[in-house]
């Protein structure tokens, strides 16, 4: 067994700082407005967006209490390249990122389960689909008019 700072196997501690504690107490009592800016963005973002048929929005059941919004993810047309899209919103200064990439095919699953390409095609597909937009919840109209714009320029 044991004993005070003797360690027979690796472990890790979790536990946070004093600074880390009191850094979160404080983002915690401004939860409210963080959710309310990040929800403002997302409403922005799916009214400039509505009637494209290139690009489907999130949809918030109306069993939903609350989104918290982490991230704002489109999904693409199958007919469109993604990747290309990234390429040509980034040389016009618009960070997007691929988004759900298909769990089975990183590298563990494929080593420990054998899976492959193939092997979950709609999942695959959803991936290959789904786009991460800029979000924050201090993007202005403006910078969510423009990434609409560009969005919209290269999916057409």
């Amino acid at each position: 067994m044991d004993g005070w700072l003797v360690h027979s196997r690796l472990g890790f501690n979790y536990r946070m700082s004093e600074l880390s504690a009191a850094l979160g107490v404080a983002q915690v009592e401004r939860l409210p407005e963080l959710v309310s800016k990040r929800a403002r963005v997302a409403a922005a973002y799916t009214e400039r967006l509505k009637g494209l048929a290139q690009v489907r929005t999130p949809i918030v059941v109306p069993a939903t209490s609350r989104m918290s919004w982490f991230v704002y993810v489109v999904r693409l047309d199958p007919d469109l390249d993604r990747d290309r899209i990234i390429g040509q919103l980034a040389a016009e200064g618009i960070p997007t990122r691929p988004y759900f990439s298909a769990i089975h095919l990183q590298p563990f699953y494929r080593q420990r389960f054998g899976y492959r390409e193939g092997s979950f095609p709609v999942t695959e597909q959803v991936a290959r689909q789904s786009l991460a937009l800029p979000f924050h919840g201090n993007l202005s109209e403006s910078e969510v008019d423009y990434v609409c714009e560009r969005l919209k320029a290269h999916v057409r």
